[in-house]
C-alpha cells in the first residue's frame, strides 16, 4: 500500500494550500482517530504539541475537531519541542502523539507528524492505512461518545525535568557561558530554563516568537546570529536548535560550526570508551560524510547507513538494537533517553563532554577531517519530475562515470520540500564542483 499524502516526516506543505488545509487536517484527524480508537471505548487519548507558527492554531483546532469526532480525548500541550511529544505520549499513556510543525522550514509552511503509543513515529505501513481511511471516509462517533479536549499546562515542565535527568546525577554546568539559539521556535522557553537550572550562564537568542519569525535569520539552519553572539559575549559554546528543536548545530568559542556528523563522532567515541555503544555501531544516513565512516573504522566501530530521514535511522536502530544514530543535518537520536531526535539533549551531552573532559568546545567539535562534500538544491514545480527526464539522467550517468573511484554521488528528492538535492563527495574539490554544477545546471534547464 503506497502513501501519497505522507512524506519522509509526516504531512508537510504551505499552510492553507493543499495538502496543508484545515479541511485536510480535520479529515486526517478523524482518520487517525478511527485508526487508534477501533474498539468503541472512550478511554483513548491523544496528545498534541505544536511549534510557534501562526498556522499552528488553525491546525490544532482542526485536528482536535477531527479526533474528538471519532471519540478520541485530546490533551493539548501548546508549544513544546517535538521530542517532548514523543516523551509525553508514553508518560501520559496516550494512544497517539501529534506534533504540528514544519521543523526547519519557513513560517509559511507547516506539517503534521504522528507518534505511536510507544513514542516512536508511525511506520510507513500505518501511514498508508490512515490514508486509506481518509479516502473511504470515517463514520463519526455517536453523540454520547464524542471525545473531550483539555489543556495540559505542565507539559513543558515535564520535558524540562526529563532533560535534566539525562545528565549524571549531581552534574552541573557552573562556569559555562552558553549561547542558546531557539530559532524563535518550540523550545524558546524550555531550553534556556534547562540550561539555567543546571547552573550555566545563559545568553538566549531566537526566543521572541511572533508567529512568523520561526527559523528566520536564526537557528540551526542559519547560525550567523549565534556566531556573532558567541564572539561578542566571549561565550564558551553555542547551541543552535531548529524550529521544533529536534535538530542542533554546535558552535565552539571561535564561532566554528559542528554539524551532526561531528557531534555523532564525539558521542560515539565517548560511548564506546564507556562501553555503552550498543553493537559497536553508529546509525546514520547516506548523507553522512565519508570522514565520519573512516573515523569510526579507525576505532573498530561501524557506520550503518540508511535512507535519508530520521525515521529510517530510528527504524534501523530499533531493528539492530543500536542506541546512537542521527543525521548530518543535526538530528541526533539517543534511544537510551528519547524516541526521536532531540537537539537540546544532544547539546546537553556535548556540554557534559566539555565538563568531564575539561576541554574547550574547539577541541571537541573537530573529531575528523571531512572529505570535501558539496550539496546544492534545485527547486521545482508541482507535478514535475526532473529526475525522470532523459537529459538529466544522461548528465547524472556522466557524472557518476567521472567520480568512479574518486568519490560518490547522491541525488534525491527532498521528502519535506519541492527540492532536488544534489550531493557529491570527492577529494578533488575542482572535480567535485564541476560534477555538482553540471547536474544542477541540467536540472535547472529541465524545470
Amino acid at each position: 500500500m503506497s502513501r501519497k499524502l505522507f512524506g519522509t516526516d509526516g504531512v508537510r506543505g504551505t499552510a492553507n494550500v493543499y495538502p496543508m488545509t484545515a479541511e485536510m487536517a480535520l479529515r486526517l484527524g478523524a482518520a487517525v482517530g478511527r485508526y487508534f480508537r477501533n474498539d468503541g471505548s472512550n478511554v483513548h487519548r491523544v496528545v498534541i504539541g505544536k511549534d510557534t507558527r501562526l498556522s499552528g492554531y488553525m491546525f490544532e483546532n482542526a485536528l482536535t475537531a477531527g479526533l474528538t469526532s471519532t471519540g478520541m480525548n485530546v490533551l493539548l500541550l501548546g508549544p513544546v519541542p517535538t521530542p517532548a511529544v514523543g516523551l509525553l505520549t508514553t508518560s501520559m499513556r496516550a494512544d497517539l502523539g501529534v506534533m504540528i510543525s514544519a521543523s526547519h522550514n519557513p513560517h509559511e509552511d507547516n506539517g503534521i507528524k504522528f507518534f505511536g503509543p510507544d513514542g516512536f513515529k508511525l511506520s510507513d505501513e500505518a501511514e498508508a492505512e490512515i490514508e486509506a481511511l481518509m479516502e473511504t471516509g470515517v463514520e463519526p462517533a455517536q453523540a454520547a461518545n464524542i471525545g473531550r479536549a483539555k489543556r495540559i499546562d505542565d507539559g513543558r515542565f515535564r520535558y524540562v525535568e526529563r532533560m535534566k535527568s539525562t545528565l549524571p546525577q549531581g552534574r552541573r554546568l557552573d562556569g559555562l557561558k552558553v549561547v542558546i539559539d531557539c530559532a524563535n521556535g518550540a523550545a524558546y522557553r524550555a531550553a534556556p530554563e534547562i540550561l539555567w537550572e543546571l547552573g550555566a550562564e545563559v545568553i538566549p537568542v531566537g526566543v521572541s516568537p511572533n508567529g512568523t519569525n520561526i527559523n528566520q535569520g536564526c537557528g540551526s539552519t542559519d547560525t550567523r546570529l549565534a556566531v556573532e553572539t558567541v564572539i561578542a559575549h566571549g561565550a564558551d559554546v553555542g547551541i543552535c536548535l531548529d524550529g521544533d528543536a529536534d535538530r542542533v548545530m554546535i558552535l565552539d568559542e571561535t564561532g566554528a560550526v559542528a554539524d551532526g556528523d561531528q557531534i555523532m563522532a564525539l558521542l560515539a567515541r565517548r560511548w564506546a570508551e564507556e562501553d555503552r555503544l550498543n553493537g559497536g555501531a553508529l546509525v546514520a544516513t547516506v548523507m553522512s560524510n565519508l570522514g565520519l565512516e573512516r573515523f569510526l573504522e579507525g576505532r573498530g566501530l561501524r557506520l550503518e547507513r540508511t535512507a535519508v530521514g530520521d525515521r529510517y535511522v530510528v527504524e534501523r536502530m530499533r531493528a539492530g538494537g543500536f542506541n546512537l544514530g542521527g543525521e548530518q543535518s543535526g538530528h541526533i537520536v539517543m534511544t537510551d533517553y528519547a524516541t526521536t531526535g532531540d537537539g537540546l539533549l544532544a547539546g546537553l551531552q556535548f556540554l557534559t563532554a566539555m565538563v568531564e573532559e575539561d576541554k574547550p568546545a574547539s577541541e571537541l567539535v573537530r573529531n575528523f577531517e571531512p572529505v570535501p562534500q558539496l550539496l546544492k538544491n534545485v527547486r521545482y514545480g508541482a507535478g514535475a519530475d526532473p529526475l525522470a527526464l532523459a537529459p538529466v539522467k544522461s548528465r547524472i550517468a556522466e557524472a557518476e562515470g567521472r567520480l568512479k573511484g574518486h568519490g560518490r554521488l547522491l541525488i534525491r528528492k527532498s521528502g519535506t520540500e519541492p527540492l532536488i538535492r544534489v550531493m557529491a563527495e570527492c577529494e578533488d574539490e575542482g572535480l567535485l564542483t564541476e560534477v555538482v554544477d553540471s547536474i544542477v545546471d541540467e536540472v535547472k534547464a529541465a524545470v
